[in-house]
């Protein structure tokens, strides 16, 4: 009578284990329709267009996994919408079924790796700093007793925080609701300096009216990985997305996108960011992990 109980318990808990972790995939077949949250300003990865459209390098690598979806559960019509996220938010987000994948900018670190999945690295950054060059800054220990911006929720204002006090900087720390207005903290002279991912504070300046008013530090704060985010603890799915964006990691076509938004004219203005493909990412596509250890990517 033990076993016979045992052996219930266990298929029971198989079954129950099947119905949660294909919970992704049976939402989106039900509704025929996946659901992305979106940044308005993080751009090349994710900005609005002037017919205020979600476009950029992860909004393209999340209509991939859509293409795999379609192709893999035989929904030749399967809708897409696009919800709107930022630094604080997209968490939440992800965790309560709003969106089914953030195409964005969330580093991937082990703190929250405890509360989402991410896909296979597909981006790989580092925290650095943005100075106006007539404040002569140049790093962060320049920055002591000065104002600094960063955007919430990120992970720079945790890095930010924790220099402080390491460091004894006695620095004002700001946070902004998202990466044009830290810029225009920056700009206006609120802050002294915009700590962020080095690849987001090239983009800011490459987009502002004076680029060559701005200095961009070399000295690395973090080492940082990127990828598609998702709910946690749902394996089914993240099977699908890894498979994805391997997939088009072997064919050659993320190198594609990269090309095209980071080395090719890009909306509104036709600016070219001209950032070539670092070797750490050349070797996460070479041999995809989604590992948060920076160590995995050098």
């Amino acid at each position: 009578m033990r076993k016979t109980i045992l052996s219930a318990a266990l298929i029971l808990g198989v079954v129950v284990s099947m119905q949660t972790t294909a919970q992704t995939l049976e939402k989106i077949k039900n509704r025929n329709e996946v659901t992305l949250g979106v940044r308005d300003g993080s751009v090349p990865f994710s900005y609005l267009n002037d017919e205020q459209v979600a476009i950029g390098y992860s909004v393209d690598v999340c209509l991939k996994i859509v293409d795999a979806i379609r192709t893999e559960q035989k929904l030749p019509h399967l809708k897409v919408s696009m919800v709107p996220v930022n630094a604080s938010t997209q968490i939440p987000l992800i965790a309560n079924s709003t969106v089914d994948l953030v195409c964005g900018v969330m580093t991937n670190n082990a703190e929250r790796q405890k509360v989402v999945s991410y896909s296979p690295t597909t981006f790989v950054t580092s925290n650095s700093l943005l100075a106006k060059k007539s404040s002569n800054i140049k790093s962060i220990d320049d920055l002591k007793g000065k104002a600094v911006v960063s955007t919430a929720g990120s992970a720079s204002i945790r890095i930010l925080n924790e220099l402080n006090k390491e460091r004894n900087l006695g620095m004002t720390i700001l946070s902004s609701r998202d990466q044009p207005e830290a810029f225009l903290t920056l700009e206006s002279g609120r802050a002294a300096a915009y700590v962020l991912d080095d690849v987001i504070l090239a983009t800011q300046r490459a987009l502002s009216k004076s680029p060559n008013d701005y200095y961009l530090s070399s000295e690395p704060l973090s080492f940082d990985p990127y990828g598609i985010v998702f709910k946690k603890d749902d394996p089914v799915f993240k099977a699908t997305v890894d498979r994805a964006v391997i997939g088009i990691m072997k064919s050659g076509e993320l190198e594609k996108l990269y090309t095209k938004w980071f080395q090719s004219p890009i909306p509104p203005k036709g600016v070219n960011l001209n950032i070539p493909m670092s070797a750490a990412l050349k070797k996460a596509i070479a041999t995809p992990t989604d590992s948060p250890d920076p160590n995995a990517y050098k």
